[in-house]
């Protein structure tokens, strides 16, 4: 497969990513601080639309094995970007519902696409080595797009919250561009034969697999420890190192370190098995992340070497592990469910973190831009986490060869 056919692939990645940033780490803080929301009504609010998109995704990933890849993704396209300008632009008045309605709105066009966009790489490898490096190309643009969300609304605007707000009336054009160069420039593949099946047989037969089990298994202590830091980010730079005008330039240090590392652990996984590099990844994130319960107000440079470390983890986290979910799609012939239930748990980690976390940091005296919870808030971002990564740590590593996926 020629390199020009697998970076087209992954442009698509880009507009994505911009818009999965505000969606999952700004829109808290965002909504907080713009409107007034209680950390509790937020929290339940995010909790009850992320979990609502999250069961639908194994629904679209049954359909997406019987529709047309790329006629799904070109579909969900339009709703997700209306969604999302309206997301990022609430009214004075009905805010609650507004965040609801086109949070529901942005999720369902986002699933649907992600959804497809997946399977549709999953068609297009042949071999592991394929579906890595098109894993690897996908979560490339797409950390290039999380980079852009991170530094551009310090450039849209002096103040935060109206520099996210004007970041919405990007995402059409970057959008359009992007996916013009992916359906132009990729073929549809070969996807692999899949039987008619109804929805509940379909995910039964996803979870038969015990590969695929123990992957989800690694993959859900995991994402609870990306899940929880990505919530609470912005709180907790603005709040515990007091330097909330530094908040865009360290996401953005943090996602291009992930994006520099994707060639490197392309490589240490062709060279020592995927399995391998991503334990590896993880002892780093860990021990990257260990320091930052001890940091305090001005510490950045400190906290700018965490995001370094954890940032080139973060690449391995990306390729890894869905590279080895397309693998095993494609074997039980039915990629399109596969990443449907992959996709329901990447997202049931988000509901969990924001749902639970922000109420209970409410319970715990914690008020955005107070003093009063602030080691509930060190916790919840910096320990609670590691315990997380640990127990992912060691499933892989007990399960590693069973993971490990050759032809």
């Amino acid at each position: 497969m020629t390199s020009p056919r697998i970076l087209s692939y992954g442009a698509l990645g880009l507009p994505l990513a911009f818009a999965a940033l505000p969606i999952y780490v700004h829109i808290p803080h965002f909504y907080a601080e713009t409107t007034g929301l209680s950390l509790a009504l937020l929290g339940t609010i995010l909790l009850g639309a992320r979990l609502l998109d999250a069961f639908v995704d194994p629904w679209l990933g049954w359909l997406a094995d019987r529709l047309p890849r790329r006629a799904m993704l070109a579909v969900a396209l339009l709703p997700f970007a209306l969604g999302f300008v309206a997301l990022l632009n609430p009214p004075s008045s009905g805010v609650e519902a507004w965040l609801l309605a086109s949070l529901a709105l942005t999720y369902l066009g986002f699933s649907a696409a992600t959804v497809a966009y997946q399977a549709w790489g999953a068609d297009i490898g042949q071999m592991p080595e394929q579906r890595t490096r098109l894993t690897a190309a996908r979560e490339g643009f797409g950390l290039v797009g999380v980079v852009l969300a991170a530094a551009l609304p310090s450039f849209l605007a002096s103040e935060l919250a109206e520099g996210i707000a004007r970041l919405a009336w990007l995402l059409p054009p970057l959008l359009l561009a992007a996916a013009a160069t992916t359906f132009l420039r990729v073929g549809a593949g070969t996807p692999a034969a899949v039987a008619g099946a109804p929805l509940w047989p379909s995910l039964r037969r996803v979870f038969a697999d015990s590969a695929f089990r123990r992957l989800l298994a690694v993959f859900v202590a995991n994402g609870i420890a990306a899940a929880l830091p990505a919530t609470l980010f912005l709180f907790f730079v603005a709040d515990v190192l007091q330097a909330p005008a530094a908040s865009g330039g360290l996401l953005a240090l943090y996602f291009v370190a992930g994006a520099s590392s994707l060639p490197i652990w392309v490589r240490l996984s062709a060279s020592f098995g995927r399995t391998s590099a991503w334990l590896a990844a993880m002892l780093l994130a860990m021990l990257a992340f260990a320091g930052a319960s001890l940091l305090g107000p001005g510490d950045l440079y400190p906290f700018a070497l965490i995001c370094l470390a954890s940032g080139l983890a973060l690449g391995a986290d990306l390729a890894l592990p869905a590279a080895i979910a397309a693998d095993l799609g494609e074997r039980q012939g039915q990629a399109g469910a596969c990443f449907g239930v992959w996709n329901f748990v990447a997202k049931l980690n988000l509901a969990l973190a924001a749902g639970l976390a922000l109420p209970l940091l409410g319970q715990l005296g914690y008020v955005p831009g107070g003093t009063g919870g602030l080691p509930a808030l060190t916790f919840t971002y910096a320990l609670l986490p590691l315990a997380f990564k640990a127990i992912a740590a060691a499933l892989l590593w007990r399960w590693r060869a069973s993971l490990e996926i050759r032809t």
